[in-house]
C-alpha cells in the first residue's frame, strides 16, 4: 500500500483542499436559507389550498422528491439556458457560472423538501389549538407564532437535520458541471498528481466529520426542545 496511499501526500493535500471549503458551504447556506423561504411559501399555499398555484406546487414537489439530485442538477444545467434562449433570446451561459445553475438547483430541491416537512409539522398540530389562539382574540399571525410556531419547529427539527446533512452531502455533485469544490478539488488532484486515493480520503473524513457535526447540533437541539416540553407537562401535572 505504499505507492497507493501515502501520509506525507495526504497531508500534503490537506492545505490544498480546505479553501475550498467555502464554496461547498456557500451551496448549503444559500440552499438552506432560500430553501426555507420557498418552503414556507409553499406549504402555505398548500395550507390554503390556493387554486392553480396548489396543483403547480403539488406536481413540482412531487417532481423534486421523485428525482436523483443528479438528475436535477443536469436539468438545470443544460435545460434552464435552452429554456430562456427560447424564451428571451438569451444566452445565460455566457452570462452565468456554474455555481449558478448549482445554487438554483439546490434550493428548488430544498424548497420541495423542507415544504413536505413543515407542512407535516403544521398538520400534525391539532386544529383546536387554533381554534382556541382564535376564541380568545388572538390574529391568526399571532396565534401562529405564539402557538403553532414552537410545536412546529419541535417537529420539523429531526427531519430538517436530516435534510440538511443530505443537502451536505449532495453538494458534492456540483463538480460534475465545473464547479470545483472540494470534491471538484480533489478531482483536479488527483488528475494533476496520479495519485487520487489520498485526495478522497480526506475528502471523506471532512464529510463525515462535519455530518457527525450537524447530527449532534441537531440531537443537542432536539433534546432541548423535548426537555422544555417535559418540564412544562410536569409543572401542568403539579398544578
Amino acid at each position: 500500500m505504499g505507492e497507493l496511499f501515502k501520509w506525507d501526500r495526504f497531508f500534503e493535500n490537506i492545505p490544498k483542499i480546505v479553501p475550498y471549503l467555502s464554496v461547498t458551504f456557500a451551496i448549503v447556506i444559500f440552499a438552506t436559507v432560500l430553501g426555507v423561504l420557498l418552503g414556507i411559501v409553499i406549504a402555505f399555499v398548500n395550507m390554503k389550498k390556493i387554486p392553480v398555484l396548489h396543483q403547480f406546487f403539488k406536481v413540482y414537489v412531487s417532481f423534486m422528491r421523485g428525482t436523483p439530485m443528479l438528475v436535477q442538477l443536469m436539468l438545470v444545467y443544460y435545460g434552464l439556458p435552452v429554456l430562456i434562449d427560447s424564451a428571451f433570446g438569451t444566452n445565460i451561459n455566457r452570462e452565468w457560472s456554474a455555481i449558478t445553475f448549482a445554487y438554483i438547483t439546490f434550493i428548488l430541491n430544498q424548497g420541495a423538501f423542507l415544504s413536505a416537512i413543515f407542512y407535516s409539522a403544521i398538520t400534525s398540530i391539532p386544529y383546536g389549538q387554533t381554534e382556541a389562539g382564535l376564541s380568545v382574540g388572538l390574529t391568526e399571525i399571532q396565534t401562529f407564532k405564539r402557538i403553532i410556531l414552537p410545536q412546529m419547529v419541535r417537529v420539523a427539527l429531526p427531519p430538517f437535520g436530516s435534510d440538511l446533512v443530505g443537502l451536505f452531502q449532495n453538494s458534492s455533485l456540483v463538480f460534475l458541471i465545473g464547479v470545483t469544490d472540494i470534491m471538484g478539488r480533489a478531482k483536479t488532484i488527483g488528475t494533476a498528481t496520479k495519485h487520487v486515493l489520498e485526495a478522497y480520503v480526506f475528502v471523506a473524513i471532512v464529510y463525515i466529520i462535519i455530518s457527525l457535526i450537524v447530527r449532534g447540533l441537531f440531537k443537542y437541539l432536539n433534546d432541548k426542545f423535548e426537555f422544555g416540553k417535559a418540564r412544562k407537562t410536569i409543572m401542568l401535572d403539579e398544578i
